[in-house]
C-alpha cells in the first residue's frame, strides 16, 4: 500500500462510522505502556457499533468504544473500554482511499503508546 492513493481525512468532520470495521495493527510504540496489557498485544480491532473485539493471536477480548470530542477545539478521540483496562486514545490521523477501502488510522494512548492501524 502507498501513501500516495491515501487522502488525509479532516478529523473536525470525522464521521464515525469511518472507523468501524475490521482493523489490523501495523505498527506500535509502546513508550512507557505496560507490554503485557491488552491494547499492548493487539494484533487487530474490531470497531462495530458499540461493540468492541481486541485480538491477541488466537485469543481476544471484548468491551466497548465510542468516539468523544474535545470541547474546545473538536478532536475526536476513542474512548475504549475492556474489563481489565479502560483508556482513551486521541485520533491524530485517519487517511482514506479514494474508494474507502483502504485506511490508516493512527491513535496516541494516553500512556504515551502509538498505534497505527490499517484497513483492509
Amino acid at each position: 500500500m502507498t501513501d500516495t492513493y491515501l487522502f488525509d481525512i479532516n478529523l473536525q468532520q470525522l464521521p464515525d462510522d469511518y472507523l468501524t470495521g475490521e482493523w489490523r495493527v501495523a505498527d506500535r510504540v509502546l513508550n512507557h505502556t505496560d507490554p503485557t496489557s491488552t491494547l499492548a498485544q493487539a494484533t487487530h480491532v474490531s470497531l462495530e457499533p458499540g461493540a468492541l473485539q481486541v485480538h491477541m493471536g488466537n485469543a481476544y477480548k471484548s468491551g466497548q468504544w465510542a468516539v468523544r470530542r474535545d470541547e474546545l477545539l473538536s478532536r475526536p478521540y476513542l474512548e475504549l473500554q475492556l474489563a481489565e483496562e479502560d483508556t482513551r486514545a486521541l485520533i491524530t490521523r485517519l487517511r482514506r482511499s479514494a474508494d474507502g477501502l483502504i485506511s490508516q488510522l493512527s491513535l496516541y494512548f494516553l500512556s504515551g503508546m502509538e498505534v497505527q492501524l490499517t484497513r483492509p
